[in-house]
């Protein structure tokens, strides 16, 4: 019986599993699809890209490792026709190679040889976070207006200028406008954003941050809207304008 059949909530998603070595992919398509998930599959990368045009899946589950196209070419063009999640698979342990997968605007990394249920748990997680804004509807303003932040539509304003944020930059964002000043920690805006206890890799905040300030950048005339406090964290430098 299934995890969900013995007392667990289905998961109802579009998934899309991007795979070449077929018992994996397979593997995945079962435990996937044993949480109530829709799974599609692809051994390559043409595929995926059409799959993920055609199909608009909520969340893709992408091997770094594909034989025709590279999967750094697959996510940026994923992202271009529906920013979906993306959970990256690689047999690249390096930190620069995780640091390189999350610079693609990638929401999670993991690596090979992996347990199928801990990949279970991560994608459940990024699915959760990325469906947490639309029930809210709080708009705040915060350094007279510089930066404007719509929950229920999930839309950023800087200045003049609305940016699009990946779901991970998006929960680094909210996090630190909860309490604008207030200095949180890597492990802190990792587990915010993660949707769980994370015990990995805390460098991989640094890179959604960066990725973060380069998108707030161009429309904050050069202020920095997050701080690095050194040995401590990030905080948001601006406050909470008032009603």
């Amino acid at each position: 019986m299934s995890e969900a059949g013995k007392g667990g909530v289905a998961v109802h998603a579009s998934v899309l599993v991007v795979e070449d070595e077929p018992k994996l992919r397979d593997l995945l398509r079962a435990y996937l699809e044993r949480e109530g998930m829709t799974v599609l599959t692809a051994a390559t990368g043409a595929d995926a890209i059409a799959l993920g045009m055609g199909s608009s899946p909520e969340l893709v589950v992408l091997d770094l490792g594909l034989p025709d196209i590279s999967g750094e070419a697959i996510a940026t063009e994923l992202r271009r026709s529906g920013d979906p999640l993306i959970l990256i698979l690689s047999a690249r342990a390096e930190d620069e190679d995780r640091v390189r997968g999350l610079e693609l605007g990638a929401d999670d990394y993991l690596t090979k040889p992996f347990n199928p249920r801990e990949l279970v748990l991560r994608v459940k997680a990024l699915l959760r976070r990325g469906r947490a804004a639309p029930g809210q509807s709080e708009i705040r303003s915060f350094g007279g207006g510089q930066l404007v932040i719509d929950e229920g539509r999930r839309e950023v304003q800087i200045g003049d200028t609305l940016v699009t944020l990946s779901p991970s930059e998006w929960g680094v964002l909210l996090t630190l406008a909860r309490v604008p000043g207030r200095v949180y920690s890597r492990y802190e805006l990792m587990n915010a954003v993660r949707g769980y206890e994370w015990q990995g890799y805390e460098r991989v905040i640094d890179t959604h941050v960066k990725n973060l300030r380069r998108k707030l950048q161009a429309g904050a005339e050069g202020n920095a809207v997050i701080e690095t406090v050194i040995g401590a964290g990030y905080r948001l430098r601006l406050s909470l304008d008032q009603p």
